[in-house]
């Protein structure tokens, strides 16, 4: 029973350790962007940003300035990884049953539906208004890595609720992404694209571990989605999903391959994604603390994503005796629903779509996120060391 539990629980401690500890390079590589872009070294930081880079073989390529590279291509690995831990989660992890599941996703939705809400009223009838998706969603990696430091005494199972939690929200942007954040859609590419998904899900069904096939039907995916107007990185997501899995973590192609991958996405694509989308220039000019869209985005993730995420926590437990997870305080639940409020990675990958077409109102709805996940950050670490202290005391 023991080694049951054990190979069970180790896929999440792996997880978590990997995610936690990737939170200080991704801030490592927002603040050396941010460096950059307000240095007189910002001019050569744009310019390398934009460089066109052709890659392919013989005849066939495909040519895209880096930055494009970065969002389209490098995050199509991201969410490919995204897509195996939502796999197995729901396989293995705490989705795995209908009473296990119910708290985090109803947490998670509330976590989406409350700011999107906020944002939508105080931005309707603006050019801004598109932006509504931006506030949904929740930084796995800097929420984690801020428990770990200031939360050393939070029990582990309020720790794997912001896990499932996070997981869930994600899921939730890629189907928001999806259907509201393509462009016009081209049918005939869109089809291929399909068809290689539907052709990697049936070999998963015929149990087929031979990984190069999955990675053909995903490059054909990626590349019909892109041509389709389909955002190409929810090529990679479906791709994950269509990963075989087995119970035996040693014999699982799931596992393996989320294991090689997980410290290159934690490690190496997300800061890689900091360093060329935080880098805004900090000014008067770009900074509007009265305007629509950063007042949307601050109550949204500082306000939204706690109300919504501790509000479904209370509600659950008060009115169908649903237990807080770990037994938690009220204080560590609402602390926990503050973590919630850093947005950063989704939430500016989000609003690089919202507003592909406006540089000004891309660079603050860039600011106002940082400035909202900061502000979220702050006030989770503080709440959970008055826990702490009070609880010393």
């Amino acid at each position: 029973m023991k080694e049951t539990i054990r190979s069970l629980a180790t896929p999440f401690l792996w997880f978590w350790r990997w995610e936690a500890k990737s939170g200080a390079i991704l801030l490592l590589g927002a603040v050396v962007a941010l460096l950059l872009a307000n240095s007189p070294l910002a001019g050569a930081y744009h310019h390398v940003l934009h460089m066109p880079i052709w890659l392919g073989f013989g005849d066939f390529g495909l040519e895209m300035g880096l930055l494009h590279w970065i969002n389209d291509g490098l995050m199509a690995v991201f969410f490919f990884v995204i897509g195996l831990e939502i796999k197995r989660e729901f396989l293995y992890g705490e989705l795995k049953t209908r009473s296990a599941m119910m708290l985090p996703v109803g947490a998670a939705l509330g976590g989406m539906i409350v700011p999107a809400i906020l944002y939508a009223l105080i931005n309707f009838g603006t050019p801004t208004a598109g932006g509504w998706g931006i506030p949904m969603a929740t930084d796995i990696a800097f929420a984690l890595g801020i428990m770990t430091l200031t939360a050393r005494q939070a029990p582990l199972g309020l720790v794997v609720f912001l896990t499932a939690l996070a997981i869930v929200d994600d899921l939730g942007a890629i189907v928001v992404i999806a259907l509201f954040y393509s462009s016009e859609i081209a049918f005939a590419a869109l089809f291929v694209g399909l068809v290689a998904i539907v052709t990697a899900f049936l070999l998963s069904r015929l149990n087929v571990r031979f990984f190069l096939a999955y990675l053909v039907l995903g490059l054909i995916a990626w590349y019909a989605f892109l041509q389709a107007g389909v955002h190409p990185t929810i090529a990679g997501v479906l791709l994950g999903l269509a990963i075989p899995a087995h119970e035996d973590p040693e014999q699982s192609m799931l596992h393996v391959w989320e294991h090689r991958l997980e410290p290159w996405s934690a490690y190496g694509i997300m800061p890689i994604f900091a360093l060329g989308n935080a880098g805004v220039t900090l000014s008067f000019a770009t900074f509007d603390p009265g305007s629509p869209l950063f007042l949307g985005i601050l109550a949204g993730l500082c306000l939204g994503k706690p109300i919504g995420i501790f509000g479904t926590v209370w509600c659950f437990n008060r009115f169908f005796k649903v237990p807080v997870p770990g037994n938690a305080s009220s204080g560590q639940a609402a602390a926990t629903g503050m973590l919630g409020g850093i947005g950063f990675t989704m939430s500016i990958f989000i609003a690089s779509l919202a507003f592909a077409d406006s540089g000004a109102m891309l660079d603050l709805a860039k600011i106002s996120i940082l400035s909202a996940s900061i502000l979220s950050g702050i006030l989770g670490a503080l709440v959970f060391k008055l826990q702490s202290l009070r609880a010393s005391a």
